[in-house]
Protein backbone atom coordinates (compact mmCIF):
# COMPACT_ATOMS: atom_id res chain seq x y z
CA UNK A 1 0.00 0.00 0.00
CA UNK A 2 1.27 3.79 -0.78
CA UNK A 3 -0.24 5.05 1.85
CA UNK A 4 0.95 4.71 5.58
CA UNK A 5 -1.91 5.38 8.03
CA UNK A 6 -5.32 4.31 7.81
CA UNK A 7 -8.11 6.47 7.78
CA UNK A 8 -11.35 4.29 7.77
CA UNK A 9 -11.89 0.98 9.33
CA UNK A 10 -14.77 -0.68 7.52
CA UNK A 11 -16.41 -4.73 8.68
CA UNK A 12 -16.73 -6.95 6.02
CA UNK A 13 -20.48 -6.33 6.17
CA UNK A 14 -20.24 -3.04 5.81
CA UNK A 15 -20.57 -1.40 8.85
CA UNK A 16 -18.19 1.20 8.98
CA UNK A 17 -15.51 1.74 12.84
CA UNK A 18 -14.20 4.88 11.89
CA UNK A 19 -14.16 7.17 9.04
CA UNK A 20 -11.91 10.54 8.80
CA UNK A 21 -12.01 10.86 5.30
CA UNK A 22 -14.53 13.93 5.33
CA UNK A 23 -12.60 15.17 8.35
CA UNK A 24 -11.27 19.04 7.83
CA UNK A 25 -9.26 19.43 10.85
CA UNK A 26 -5.53 20.42 9.90
CA UNK A 27 -2.91 21.78 11.95
CA UNK A 28 -3.49 25.23 11.20
CA UNK A 29 -6.98 24.61 12.55
CA UNK A 30 -5.90 22.88 15.40
CA UNK A 31 -5.11 24.51 18.69
CA UNK A 32 -1.20 24.47 19.13
CA UNK A 33 0.30 21.45 21.06
CA UNK A 34 -2.70 19.92 20.42
CA UNK A 35 -3.15 16.36 18.84
CA UNK A 36 -5.22 14.68 16.30
CA UNK A 37 -5.37 12.93 12.96
CA UNK A 38 -6.15 14.03 9.52
CA UNK A 39 -8.36 12.78 7.22
CA UNK A 40 -5.87 10.94 5.87
CA UNK A 41 -5.33 8.98 9.17
CA UNK A 42 -1.77 11.00 10.04
CA UNK A 43 -1.05 12.61 13.04
CA UNK A 44 -1.33 15.88 13.53
CA UNK A 45 0.01 18.52 16.21
CA UNK A 46 -2.03 21.95 16.45
CA UNK A 47 -0.44 25.46 15.01
CA UNK A 48 -2.89 27.12 15.60
CA UNK A 49 -2.34 29.72 18.11
CA UNK A 50 -6.02 31.01 19.14
CA UNK A 51 -6.50 31.14 22.86
CA UNK A 52 -9.74 32.22 23.47
CA UNK A 53 -13.47 32.09 22.14
CA UNK A 54 -13.85 35.30 20.18
CA UNK A 55 -17.60 34.87 18.92
CA UNK A 56 -19.47 37.20 21.41
CA UNK A 57 -17.07 40.11 21.66
CA UNK A 58 -18.53 43.32 20.45
CA UNK A 59 -15.52 45.14 19.11
CA UNK A 60 -15.66 46.81 15.49
CA UNK A 61 -12.59 48.47 13.55
CA UNK A 62 -13.54 51.79 14.55
CA UNK A 63 -13.07 51.20 18.25
CA UNK A 64 -9.54 49.88 17.38
CA UNK A 65 -6.57 52.27 16.94
CA UNK A 66 -5.62 52.61 12.77
CA UNK A 67 -3.34 50.29 12.25
CA UNK A 68 -3.55 47.90 15.42
CA UNK A 69 -5.26 44.49 14.78
CA UNK A 70 -7.24 42.36 17.22
CA UNK A 71 -9.71 39.74 16.68
CA UNK A 72 -13.54 39.22 17.47
CA UNK A 73 -16.29 36.90 16.47
CA UNK A 74 -13.64 34.88 14.74
CA UNK A 75 -12.22 37.22 12.72
CA UNK A 76 -9.03 39.67 12.46
CA UNK A 77 -10.09 43.07 12.68
CA UNK A 78 -7.90 45.90 11.18
CA UNK A 79 -8.54 49.41 13.72
CA UNK A 80 -9.31 52.60 11.98
CA UNK A 81 -10.09 54.85 14.80
CA UNK A 82 -7.82 58.00 13.84
CA UNK A 83 -4.71 58.59 16.80
CA UNK A 84 -5.16 62.32 17.81
CA UNK A 85 -2.21 61.89 20.26
CA UNK A 86 -2.15 65.21 22.48
CA UNK A 87 -4.57 67.92 21.62
CA UNK A 88 -3.84 71.29 22.74
CA UNK A 89 -6.00 73.66 22.29
CA UNK A 90 -7.12 77.34 23.45
CA UNK A 91 -9.77 79.69 24.58
CA UNK A 92 -9.19 83.03 23.47
CA UNK A 93 -12.62 84.55 23.46
CA UNK A 94 -16.37 84.23 25.64
CA UNK A 95 -18.00 82.49 22.75
CA UNK A 96 -15.15 79.78 21.54
CA UNK A 97 -16.61 76.11 21.73
CA UNK A 98 -13.79 73.59 21.49
CA UNK A 99 -14.84 70.48 19.52
CA UNK A 100 -13.15 67.28 20.69
CA UNK A 101 -12.55 65.45 17.35
CA UNK A 102 -13.92 61.47 17.63
CA UNK A 103 -10.76 59.21 17.77
CA UNK A 104 -8.26 58.36 20.50
CA UNK A 105 -6.27 61.26 22.51
CA UNK A 106 -3.36 59.59 24.65
CA UNK A 107 -4.55 61.96 27.73
CA UNK A 108 -2.12 64.53 27.87
CA UNK A 109 -4.37 66.67 25.56
CA UNK A 110 -5.31 70.63 27.17
CA UNK A 111 -7.36 73.08 26.27
CA UNK A 112 -7.25 76.16 28.63
CA UNK A 113 -7.57 79.91 28.24
CA UNK A 114 -5.10 82.20 25.99
CA UNK A 115 -2.05 83.44 28.25
CA UNK A 116 -2.58 87.56 26.73
CA UNK A 117 -6.60 86.87 28.04
CA UNK A 118 -5.54 84.95 31.27
CA UNK A 119 -3.36 87.72 32.33
CA UNK A 120 -6.55 89.88 32.17
CA UNK A 121 -8.13 87.98 34.98
CA UNK A 122 -6.78 89.67 37.71
CA UNK A 123 -9.06 90.79 41.22
CA UNK A 124 -8.35 94.79 40.14
CA UNK A 125 -10.11 94.00 36.65
CA UNK A 126 -13.08 92.70 38.23
CA UNK A 127 -15.93 94.38 39.80
CA UNK A 128 -16.24 94.14 43.48
CA UNK A 129 -18.51 91.18 44.57
CA UNK A 130 -18.24 89.54 41.10
CA UNK A 131 -16.49 86.25 40.96
CA UNK A 132 -14.90 85.06 36.84
CA UNK A 133 -13.44 82.39 36.36
CA UNK A 134 -12.48 81.67 40.25
CA UNK A 135 -11.09 85.20 40.18
CA UNK A 136 -12.85 87.41 43.11
CA UNK A 137 -13.26 91.26 42.37
CA UNK A 138 -11.58 93.48 44.38
CA UNK A 139 -12.75 96.69 42.13
CA UNK A 140 -14.31 99.27 43.34
CA UNK A 141 -15.08 101.52 40.18
CA UNK A 142 -13.19 104.64 41.69
CA UNK A 143 -9.75 103.42 40.62
CA UNK A 144 -8.01 106.37 38.72
CA UNK A 145 -11.09 109.01 39.66
CA UNK A 146 -10.58 112.61 39.68
CA UNK A 147 -13.39 114.53 40.10
CA UNK A 148 -14.01 118.17 40.02
CA UNK A 149 -16.50 120.41 41.44
CA UNK A 150 -17.63 124.17 39.18
CA UNK A 151 -19.44 126.86 39.55
CA UNK A 152 -21.26 128.69 36.95
CA UNK A 153 -22.53 131.82 36.02
CA UNK A 154 -25.80 131.61 33.92
CA UNK A 155 -26.51 134.03 30.97
CA UNK A 156 -28.26 134.13 27.99
CA UNK A 157 -26.81 131.74 25.96
CA UNK A 158 -26.30 127.94 26.00
CA UNK A 159 -23.60 126.83 28.41
CA UNK A 160 -22.00 123.34 28.16
CA UNK A 161 -20.02 122.39 31.74
CA UNK A 162 -17.43 119.83 31.36
CA UNK A 163 -14.51 118.64 33.71
CA UNK A 164 -10.90 120.57 33.49
CA UNK A 165 -8.14 118.55 31.84
CA UNK A 166 -6.81 116.03 34.65
CA UNK A 167 -10.64 115.44 35.96
CA UNK A 168 -12.49 112.55 34.94
CA UNK A 169 -15.97 113.62 35.81
CA UNK A 170 -17.63 116.14 38.05
CA UNK A 171 -19.09 115.88 41.21
CA UNK A 172 -21.28 119.05 40.98
CA UNK A 173 -22.02 122.24 39.11
CA UNK A 174 -22.86 125.42 41.32
CA UNK A 175 -25.07 127.48 39.03
CA UNK A 176 -25.21 131.20 40.40
CA UNK A 177 -28.73 132.67 40.83
CA UNK A 178 -29.69 135.11 37.95
CA UNK A 179 -28.79 138.78 39.26
CA UNK A 180 -31.88 141.49 39.53
CA UNK A 181 -31.79 144.40 40.64
CA UNK A 182 -34.46 147.17 41.13
CA UNK A 183 -33.40 151.26 40.88
CA UNK A 184 -35.90 154.34 40.59
CA UNK A 185 -36.07 155.99 37.16
CA UNK A 186 -36.62 159.83 36.39
CA UNK A 187 -39.77 158.79 34.90
CA UNK A 188 -41.31 157.94 38.63
CA UNK A 189 -41.23 154.41 37.74
CA UNK A 190 -39.15 151.33 38.64
CA UNK A 191 -36.08 149.80 36.28
CA UNK A 192 -35.72 146.02 36.65
CA UNK A 193 -32.52 145.07 35.22
CA UNK A 194 -31.54 141.48 35.07
CA UNK A 195 -28.11 139.80 34.34
CA UNK A 196 -25.02 140.48 34.32
CA UNK A 197 -23.16 142.93 31.98
CA UNK A 198 -20.31 141.12 32.28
Amino acid sequence: MANEYNSKVVLSDGTVLMDLTSDTVDAAHLLKNYTAHGKDGAPITGACEYDSDTSSDTAAVGEILSGKTAHARGSQLTGTMTNNGAIAEVIDDKDDVIVVPAGYHDGSGTVQLDSTEKAKLIATNIRQGITLLGVQGSMSGSESVNAQAKSATPTFSQQVISPDTGYTHLTQVTVAAIPISYADNAAGGVTVTIGSAS
